[in-house]
This record gives C-alpha cells, structure tokens and sequence, in this order.
C-alpha cells in the first residue's frame, strides 16, 4: 500500500466570491470542523488541494489575461486550467455553488459527477487571480495556495442555496466584510481579506499578485505579474 507523505507540499485553489460590491459588501465562508488537522475550527474561504483528475476536465471558458500567465509565474507550466478546475470543483463541493456554463459531458472523473450533473461546464473566465500563499514548514499540511475571486453575479446558481454542499465547512454564510473580523480566522485569510478590501470596487484584475513563499530556506513577499504580453 502507498503512503502518502502528508507533508509534501500540495497545489491548492481557494475561492473568495464576493457579493453587494457597491453597497454593503459580503463573502462567502464556511468552519472548519473541530477535527480537521488543517486549520480546525477556522472560518475560511471554500478551497482545497488539486486533484490528478482536475487537469483533463473540459473548461467551458478559459482563463482570462492576464490570470493565466501570472499563474505561470515561479510555478508549473500549464498547470492553470486544473487549478482553475480544482477551484470550480471545491467551490461546488464545499458549498453547491456553481461557476459554470450550460453544457453536459458524459465522461466526467468521479470527483466532477454530481457537478456535471446540473448540466454545466466550469466556467473559468471569471476567476481573477488575486493571492498566492505557500504554507510555511512545520504544519500538518503544507499547500502552495493560489486564491482566486469571483462575484456572486457570475454563479449559475442561487448564491443562497446551500443544499448541495458537502458537511466539509458548517456555518456557511454570506459574512459582511466589516464584520468579517470578528470572526475566528487563520492569519492568511486576514491577510488576504486586506487585499479584497482594496479591491471591492475595483471589477478589473490586480496590477499584480501578492505571494507569500515560505520555504525552508526562508520567507519571502513577491510580486506576480506574469509574462509580458504582445501589444
């Protein structure tokens, strides 16, 4: 039998969406539960670790620039669209929410079945890159994290309709951002929460991307801006 090394550092996808930008805007999080090795108790941003099956699923839309070159950026090459996809999919599985286009397949990985079966493709034009953050060493888990932001507008599906979500986060909720910090979070998460608090009017992707790179030799702030792009 393998064993998998829990340590090992895992791509991973998060999830803001963001609801009521021009008047009194909100987020979607959800708790951890008490027994997660991984931050438990924590309220968080729906996301998780990419699964192999992830990079051979159909997007219905692709990446946007410049959110898939700076994907690229100290990373895989060509690993955006299952990044994307793991985030479409997490975000589906952990909350029933739905970013998709109206499309059926009918080969999708086991993982990818109930969300193939509302009759949708992940649709990932929407998802603007907006953070990066590598777990530093020492946790549980380690995850090289890329968050990405949607609005509520582009779901396929009725944002408060929470009875597709898996028991994976309880207390799923629609949070008030000036409310948001009374809530128990991990430091990231308020980190990045300072990030979409500049951004909430701003509909257009970031000039460039917040990484926290904590590796065993040390810990680093980086700037992501991607490739430069042909006029």
């Amino acid at each position: 039998m393998t064993t998998i090394d829990k340590s090992q550092v895992r791509n991973a996808s998060t999830v803001i969406v963001l609801r009521d930008r021009e008047t009194r805007p909100r987020i979607l999080m959800g708790q951890r539960g008490a027994r997660a090795v991984f931050m438990p108790n924590k309220f968080v941003f729906p996301g998780g670790a990419v699964d192999a099956a992830d990079a051979q699923v159909p997007l219905g839309s692709p990446l946007a620039k410049p959110n898939d070159t700076r994907l690229e950026d100290d990373s895989t090459p060509g690993l955006g669209p299952a990044l994307a996809a793991a985030a479409i999919r997490e975000l589906f599985e952990e909350t029933g929410q739905v970013l998709g286009h109206p499309g059926r397949w009918s080969d999708a990985p086991a993982d990818w079945q109930d969300f193939a079966a509302t009759g949708h493709l992940p649709h990932a034009a929407p998802l603007q890159f907006v953070f990066r953050a590598l777990t530093p060493p020492g946790r549980p888990r380690r995850f090289d994290a890329r968050f990405f932001l949607i609005d509520a507008a582009d779901l396929a599906s009725d944002p408060d309709d929470f009875s597709r979500a898996s028991d994976e986060l309880s207390h799923l909720q629609w949070v008030h951002l000036d409310e948001v910090r009374g809530y128990d979070m991990p430091f990231i998460t308020e980190v990045v929460l300072s990030e979409i608090n500049a951004r909430v009017t701003d509909h257009t992707p970031p000039d460039s991307v917040p990484y926290f790179k904590n590796n065993e030799e040390e810990s680093l702030f980086l700037r992501l801006r991607g490739y430069p792009m042909p006029d």
